[in-house]
């Protein structure tokens, strides 16, 4: 199959694009480079350096590739910021998706590729009930949350009324690095816990966990952590699936292992894999952090024949810490 990455230089994008080549398939990296990194492509895959909102470029790119599937990896993603900064993450989350949806649909009947996109479990808010299943109440509490929901309506209405194939893959915790090295999870700022961990490991500096006062096993917040690379085996997965149906289809499928971990397990399988203590101190709870996220994934089974290779943790955590440990100073955007 022949794919369109639109934001294929940042953390998931890039490691789609390395399992896809793995397993034949071809790819044309989308990106303005305002999140991600030139460094992350691989310099045999071609590659487009202009913004989703550009809808002029955006059309051409769409009319002359050929493409089986269209990916839709260029969301903004940070909680905390969506928060301070609504209007980004509506502009860039929201219209960027109505002006991707829009090219698909003036180009139909020149492509007829499928969408994958790019959702969260961020939908949810603080879920009713663990594990999450997908028909589960939506209640998202930021405005990051609330652009994936608001993506996911637009896509599916665009599907039923105009003929298209869709699917919404929603993650929980994507963490790990590509097994062969060279990539891995360069965020800035990072909220993440894996790399916050190792890096400061690294550095012998003291690790902060925000809250230790969550009605889970030991306090601390507890998350459903899956391998970047089995997230890109389920994607490809999602596009053979729907190049395979007829007429208009549209889905939501959750992504994640089934099982969840808390702060101070993950904090210990560190140590372990690392071979040393790791200093912590206890912070205040962030401020709309459920005590637990983690996956019903039955629904990825029986529909993509999901299964995952590398999301144990210490496999995860052993590819992460490779990645920091041969990354260098900081990628350059450009």
């Amino acid at each position: 199959m022949r794919f369109l990455v639109i934001g294929g230089a940042g953390y998931i994008g890039s490691h789609f694009i390395r399992e896809a080549k793995r397993q034949g398939h071809s790819s044309v990296v989308y990106d303005n480079l305002e999140r991600g990194f030139r460094e992350s492509i691989p310099s045999d895959v071609p590659f487009i350096k202009a913004d989703l909102l550009d809808s002029k470029t955006l059309e051409e790119t769409i009319k002359d590739g050929h493409f089986d599937a269209i990916y839709h990896f260029a969301a903004f993603a940070l909680v905390g910021e969506s928060v301070s900064q609504p209007e980004l993450y509506y502009e860039n989350n929201v219209e960027g998706v109505r002006v991707l949806l829009e090219a698909m649909r003036k180009l139909k009947t020149k492509s007829n590729a499928v969408l994958i996109f790019s959702s969260s479990c961020a939908v949810f808010g603080t879920p009713s009930k663990l594990p999450i299943s997908e028909e589960d109440p939506k209640k998202p509490q930021s405005p990051y949350g609330k652009s994936k929901l608001i993506d996911e309506w637009m896509i599916e209405d665009y599907c039923y009324a105009h003929g298209m194939r869709g699917m919404a893959l929603r993650y929980f915790n994507a963490c790990g690095a590509d097994k062969d090295g060279g990539i891995g999870e360069a965020h800035d700022p990072e909220t993440h816990l894996i790399p916050n961990v190792i890096k400061a490991a690294l550095a012998k500096e003291t690790v902060t966990i925000f809250g230790d006062d969550f009605e889970t096993l030991d306090g601390t917040c507890v998350r459903d952590y899956i391998h970047v690379t089995d997230l890109a085996d389920a994607h490809i997965k999602a596009a053979a699936y729907l190049c395979a149906q007829k007429g208009a289809i549209y889905d939501a499928i959750h992504l994640g292992t089934g099982n969840g971990y808390s702060n101070l397990q993950v904090v210990k399988v560190i140590e372990k894999v690392l071979g040393m203590m790791i200093e912590q101190r206890i912070g205040a709870r962030r401020a709309g952090d459920p005590a637990g996220l983690y996956a019903d994934n039955r629904k990825a089974k029986k529909i993509l024949g999901f299964t995952t290779r590398y999301s144990d943790l210490e496999t995860i955590i052993a590819t992460a810490l490779a990645w920091h440990q041969e990354a260098p100073e900081g990628y350059n955007r450009g």
